[in-house]
């Protein structure tokens, strides 16, 4: 099994979450709901057999601001 790394960033009212294994992002007003969101996303996403062979999977991620 592969992990799903993803960020979680404030942008005016909503929060954004961000995968960083594909291109794939979305919202919601909390962190869970946009945490939700992502993952319901994902789940559409990864549906796509071709998509499933384009995973990336990565092992650390360094974040700073």
């Amino acid at each position: 099994m592969k992990t799903i790394k993803y960020i979680i960033y404030k942008e005016h009212k909503y929060y954004v979450s961000q995968c960083l294994n594909v291109d794939i992002s979305s919202f919601g007003s909390t962190v869970d709901e946009a945490t939700k969101n992502l993952k319901e996303a994902l789940d559409l996403y990864f549906e796509d057999e071709p998509a499933r062979k384009q995973y990336q999977k990565i092992e650390d991620t360094l974040m700073a601001n």
